[in-house]
């Protein structure tokens, strides 16, 4: 399902948090007044996916309740904290077929204020076996409801769905635009540069390697794996503890956001005089994720990392060494999805690479 090209109208500034996504901003813009009933964004969180779902579903509660503030409701939105969207995230390796009739008896209720409630779906690339489940209700829900089904891609299983919903892409940010977000946001340079430059086109990678003093170094690590493979188990698990390692430190300057972002829910909920423990518990989900999730962009950077220094040896006589380490890990990448113990997928990419 497509739509015409439409010029924007009225005040874009609240799609300026989801820069160099222009065409995909305009697709969303344009549907704002007369939405279909689902849209798929597929592009990874970080090219700005995930922040356009949220921008897109405070402007639709916006214009589907005029009368209304609609400051709020775009403030709430993107800080998902609005009552009328409803934001479903996997459990585990993928969304389980419970959560998917979870989803489809909320669809079928009344808005829990307002004229519309908004589901917003992530990771819907992992659907596995939910997605029989959701068909139906995603292609006919109720009027009162719209789907924003938020993917990294299409895989086979998400086809037929996909087919029914408006599909808006979401690409690799070029290493200008995150350059340029990076600088507005305060991250002076040659920070600014190498964040930029090692981010993959990930608004939110980039960002978090922005505060990461480690950043240089931990790239160094990477490249030189290959030079220090020996053909010994000894060396492959002093290398993997090593890149174990290298995912936590990663981590860091995440978690010291995330206690910030606690801290600042806590003085709320004390300020309004209510518990919360809730909200509480969602934040804390929410973090889990995105740890699990920096882990994961982390042990993807290394790999491609690893990759261009195998290139590099391909004009020196190595091109098989190439080919077959390339193989090992474009699979090892592949498997990410599946949220593999990072230990044992290291353990055996080595071991492949080393025995070839």
């Amino acid at each position: 399902m497509t739509i015409e090209s439409t010029v924007l109208t009225g005040d874009d500034s609240v799609w300026e948090s989801v820069p160099g996504q222009t065409e995909a901003v305009r697709i969303l813009a344009a549907s704002v007044v007369s939405p279909t009933h689902a849209f798929l964004l597929v592009g990874r969180s970080g090219y700005g996916a995930r922040q356009a779902a949220r921008v897109f579903a405070g402007e639709l509660l916006a214009a589907a309740n005029p009368g209304t503030d609609p400051e709020r409701h775009r403030h709430l939105a993107l800080t998902d904290r609005h009552p009328a969207v409803a934001i479903i995230e996997r459990d585990g390796a993928s969304i389980l077929v419970d959560q998917a009739r979870e989803v489809v008896r909320q669809a079928h209720l009344s808005p829990p204020e307002g004229e519309l409630q908004v589901m917003v779906l992530h990771d819907f690339h992992l659907v596995s076996e939910a997605a029989p489940t959701l068909l139906k209700t995603i292609e006919e829900p109720p009027a009162t409801t719209v789907f924003i089904v938020v993917a990294d891609d299409v895989p086979d299983e998400l086809v037929t769905i996909a087919s029914r919903c408006v599909r808006v892409e979401f690409g690799p940010l070029p290493i200008a635009v995150v350059h340029q977000a990076l600088s507005d946001e305060g991250v002076r340079d040659p920070q600014a540069e190498a964040a930029a430059t090692a981010c993959g086109g990930d608004l939110d990678r980039a960002r978090l390697l922005a505060t990461d003093p480690a950043l240089v170094e931990r790239r160094a690590f990477w490249s030189g794996i290959p030079d220090r493979l020996d053909g010994t188990g000894t060396r492959v698990v002093e290398l993997v503890d090593g890149a174990i390692a290298k995912l936590g430190e990663v981590s860091g300057p995440l978690e010291a956001r995330q206690i910030d972002e606690m801290a600042t829910l806590e003085a709320e909920l004390t300020q309004l005089g209510i518990r919360g423990a809730g909200r509480i518990k969602e934040l804390e989900d929410r973090h889990k994720r995105e740890v699990r999730r920096a882990r994961t962009d982390e042990l993807r950077a290394g790999l491609v990392v690893m990759a261009e220094a195998y290139r590099s040896k391909v004009g020196q006589g190595g091109a098989q060494a190439f080919l077959q380490a390339t193989a090992a890990l474009r699979q090892t990448e592949d498997n990410l999805q599946f949220n593999p113990n990072e230990r044992l997928s290291l353990l055996g990419l080595l071991v492949a690479i080393d025995a070839g």
